[in-house]
């Protein structure tokens, strides 16, 4: 399971998300950031930098 957690990248916010996998959190999160903090280009260097703070946890995913 992968976790990312928007204050990581965005001081004071408390969002964050899990997946099984790298590629649906990054999806998640730049869905996040078009949708609640009004971002219209994501550039490939924001990508990169949420990819840097995404972590494994030990949960099992959920189904």
């Amino acid at each position: 399971m992968k976790r990312f957690d928007s204050g990581t990248l965005i001081p004071g916010s408390t969002w964050h998300t899990e997946a099984d996998n790298e590629a649906e959190v990054v999806r998640r999160a730049v869905e996040n950031l078009r949708n609640l903090h009004g971002e219209t280009e994501i550039r490939p260097d924001m990508v990169e930098r949420i990819k840097e703070r995404i972590v494994d946890t030990d949960k099992p995913a959920k189904h």
